[in-house]
Formats: C-alpha cells, sequence, structure tokens
C-alpha cells in the first residue's frame, strides 16, 4: 500500500505556515535570538519563541477556551486541512506528538482558567479532536526528541493496516521554564545561537513551534499534486545506552537507517540528501556522524535545521520532515546554517550554502532523542 503526505503546515517563529518558514530557511533568516523574558528563565538564553504578533494573530482565531500550545495546534492542522479536498472523518485519525504538552499549566504563577487536567496529553488531545468533530480517540506519542518521526510511523502503520484512510499526524511543544530549566541544568544550552557540526558548537537552542503533516493512502486529496510525497519507509530503535546521551558508536542509529532503506528496498547510493537531528550537542553530532560513515553515508549532502527553528522538541519531526519535502521537491537544498568547520572525527557532506540538486528521489530523515531511541524516514518524490 502506498502512503502519501498530501498538506502540511508548520507554525514557528518564521511564520504562520510552510511557505513563509520555508521561503525563511531560504534566505538565512533564523528564529533564534537572545531571550530576556523571566516567564522562560531568570537570566537572558538564546532560544526561538513566538513573538507577539503572531501569538496575536493566534489568539485572535482561537477560542480562549484553549491554552497557547492548543492554540498552535488548532492553527496548524485547520491551515493543512485547508490543503487537502476533504476527509472523511469515520475514516481519519488524530496523531499528536509532544513531549511536554501543555507544562506550563503547572507554573507557580499560572493565573490562567482553563484547568489543570489538561497538563495530560490524553485530554488535550481529546479537547484538540473535539475541536475538530473527529470521531475517533486520539493517538498520543510522546517519546523524548524523536517523537514527530514517531507520530509518522504510527499513523503509517495504522493506515497500512486498514484501521483508517488518512491521519492528521501534528507534533508540537512550547518553550516554558520547566523546559529550559531542563536544558540549563545538563549544561546543554548553548551561549549563542547553535551550530550544528562545527567545531565551535557550544549546545542546543531551544524552540517552539507545531508541524502537521495530513498522512493518507489517497493521494487524489491533495489540492497541489506537486506537493505529493511517498512516506515510503522507516523504523525506530532504542540502544538503551544512557538516560540523556546517545551510544557513543551510534549502534541504535544504524540500525534504524539500514532498516528504514531495506524496508524502502534502496541502497545508500539511491538517497541524495539527509536531513538529521543535528541538535550541535557534542555527543549527538559525533555520534551522528560515526552512524553515517559507518554505513556509508559519509558524502550524503547533509543539513541540519536546528539553526533555524531551535530544537523543537516533540515537534521536531514534523516541522524538519516539512522543509524536508520542500526541498526535495524544490530541488533545492538548505544550508546548515553557522557551520564552518567540521567537528566531529568523522567527516560529514555539510551543505553550506543553497546547493541545487537535478533530482532527489529519495531523502532521508531521521531523529535521536534522550533514553537513546533513535527514529528513520525515507520519503520518496512522486
Amino acid at each position: 500500500m502506498e502512503i502519501y503526505s498530501v498538506a502540511d503546515n508548520i507554525t514557528s517563529p518564521l511564520g504562520l505556515d510552510t511557505a513563509s518558514n520555508h521561503a525563511a530557511c531560504r534566505k538565512g533568516v533564523s528564529g533564534i535570538d537572545k531571550i530576556h523574558s523571566s516567564v522562560y528563565y531568570p537570566e537572558p538564553f538564546y532560544g526561538a519563541v513566538l513573538k507577539q504578533d503572531l501569538k496575536k494573530a493566534l489568539s485572535g482565531s482561537s477560542e480562549s477556551s484553549y491554552t497557547f500550545l492548543e492554540q498552535l495546534f488548532i492553527h496548524s492542522i485547520s491551515d493543512a486541512l485547508s490543503h487537502t479536498s476533504g476527509l472523511n472523518k469515520q475514516r481519519t485519525l488524530l496523531v499528536l506528538s509532544s513531549t511536554k504538552g501543555n507544562i506550563d499549566l503547572l507554573a507557580k504563577d499560572y493565573k490562567g482558567t482553563i484547568s489543570k487536567k489538561r497538563i495530560e496529553m490524553e485530554v488535550m488531545a481529546n479537547a484538540i479532536a473535539a475541536h475538530f468533530d473527529l470521531l475517533h480517540p486520539p493517538v498520543v506519542v510522546s517519546n523524548a526528541c524523536i517523537s514527530g518521526l514517531s507520530a509518522v510511523l504510527t499513523a503509517k502503520r495504522l493506515i497500512e493496516v486498514g484501521l483508517y484512510d488518512h491521519a492528521i499526524v501534528t507534533g508540537g511543544d512550547i518553550l516554558s521554564e520547566f523546559v529550559v530549566s531542563g536544558f540549563q541544568c545538563l549544561k546543554a544550552i548553548s551561549d549563542e545561537p547553535c551550530r550544528p557540526y562545527d567545531a565551535d558548537r557550544k549546545g542546543v537552542s531551544l524552540g517552539e513551534g507545531c508541524g502537521t503533516m495530513i498522512i493518507t493512502r489517497n493521494k487524489s486529496l491533495a489540492k497541489n499534486p506537486r506537493e505529493l510525497v511517498r512516506v515510503l519507509s522507516g523504523s525506530q530503535s532504542n540502544d538503551a545506552n544512557h538516560i540523556s546521551g546517545p551510544s557513543r558508536t551510534g549502534e541504535g542509529l544504524k540500525l534504524v537507517v539500514k532498516r528504514a532503506l531495506q524496508h524502502a528496498g534502496i541502497s545508500v547510493e539511491d538517497l541524495a540528501y539527509i536531513n538529521a537531528h543535528g541538535t550541535a550537542t557534542m555527543f549527538n553530532d559525533e555520534m551522528e556522524a560515526i552512524a553515517f560513515d559507518a554505513i556509508g553515508l559519509g558524502s550524503t549532502p547533509l543539513n541540519s535545521l536546528k539553526g533555524y527553528f531551535g530544537h523543537t522538541l516533540g515537534a521536531a519531526g514534523v516541522i524538519e520532515s516539512i522543509i524536508t519535502i520542500k526541498q526535495m521537491k524544490a530541488g533545492e537544498l538548505i544550508p546548515s546554517i553557522r557551520f564552518q568547520n567540521m567537528g566531529t572525527t568523522k567527516p560529514l557532506n555539510i551543505v553550506r550554502s543553497i546547493k541545487t540538486i537535478s533530482a532527489c528521489e529519495y531523502a532521508l530523515k531521521t531523529t535521536s532523542g534522550f533514553g537513546g531511541c533513535n527514529a528513520a524516514v525515507v520519503y520518496k518524490n512522486v
């Protein structure tokens, strides 16, 4: 059975739709800035948050009975659905990914009227599903930083076994004091905008946003057939190395990439492009370089999008998949922003400037996360 992505949306500090986000990335515009707000952290730090004008645009079109994160989900899903010819709700599933959900409801100074019960992801997901009058209980995927790709693979498999025909896959997370403090405790946040794979990288830049993909077995639902891409194959693993550190040898990542390629029926030579996780932490970037080199992908064009969006946690796999698809369709790769000098022991073919590629039939998207989890998806241009 062929499974397609037929429509999408990105809502981030770079804009409220996919086109504006893709255009910003092509121009080298980053959403990362120095944040001076005790709402997020007592001291200034670098991250990517939605500015007030974008927040007002969201709240102006959404009911006050929804949290900020829920408004992100509702806007993103609504815009993605507008690019389809309509889904049969009897055969449609909502698959929602997030690492922290409405974590801001637990802030000690929270004075809102929305029940703290919505901190439970199932309750939040049900509220979003009800907004769209969806008939089936939603599926929540929360598996650290691979949540977004896990959601894509979950949707694909549920459609393949015949339980549904369509899935709304949406991933979202917001920044909060809880999230920032957690990464600061690990001393993982860079004191400058992140620089994935660079020799002078200092750590991660966090970001917030939401991404939505409409995944279906019916490609005729796409209003714009030129945006079609197949979700060809994928795999997940856990190397069980450490609660917050990846396997130093990249065993888990190697395993999922090999399986994804095997299930797709292609070889490493068939891949035109890799969008990697690229958090700009010392261990993650090194692990990825070791894994890709061992598989034979060291010369394949590769970039990280974290320098544009920051690390959006449960949204990352969806947002970055969408930009991966846009690059495939445009035949044009976006540079891994701020990269200057190779900072891993194994070389990678980092995209340094806008790169035109004559054909991009297959692309690989990978993610890795806390607890040693890894995921990979192969997309096919059609």
